[in-house]
């Protein structure tokens, strides 16, 4: 699914949206998800380059299996485009942070992501996901290098 959605990404530029009969994406994510061709109409009506950059960005790591993390309401909402696309690509996605912006609240709930860092933030910089990040990294370490308890040999002493 996720070499399709790239295949028919790549052919659509900015210049190719019809704004004029784009649905109105107030309230549409919910029934597009899934519907490609709907999905990309209202990614090239309303949203930015930066949208569909990293839409294109989050597809593209699903593809390959490579976790992001989500920083603040672009990306947010860039990853509700992608998942509109290919919905599997939600399980790469990982919030870093939960910004005061209520749009991104309302993307995370409908991702169904639980941020690992709330501390309200609003810079725009890229904080969240910078604080996020040791946190990532932490897990994955634990996942790979921390023993098991057959790996280290603990019997169940009852």
């Amino acid at each position: 699914m996720l070499s399709h959605v790239h295949a028919e990404t790549s052919a659509l530029s900015h210049s190719d949206a019809d704004t004029a009969g784009a649905p109105d994406a107030r309230g549409e994510i919910a029934v597009m998800t899934g519907d490609q061709a709907r999905a990309l109409r209202i990614l090239a009506a309303v949203g930015g380059f930066e949208h569909a950059a990293i839409a294109g960005f989050v597809l593209g790591a699903a593809a390959q299996r490579v976790p992001v993390v989500l920083d603040g309401v672009i990306a947010g909402a860039a990853a509700l485009a992608a998942v509109a696309l290919a919905p599997e690509a939600v399980g790469y996605c990982i919030a870093g942070h939960r910004s005061a912006e209520p749009g991104h609240t309302a993307a995370l709930e409908f991702l169904g992501l639980r941020p690992l860092v709330d501390l309200e933030l609003r810079l725009g910089e890229g904080t969240g996901g910078l604080l996020a990040h040791p946190l990532v990294v932490a897990a994955a370490r634990v996942m790979h290098d921390v023993a098991t308890f057959d790996s280290a040999g603990v019997s169940d002493k009852t």
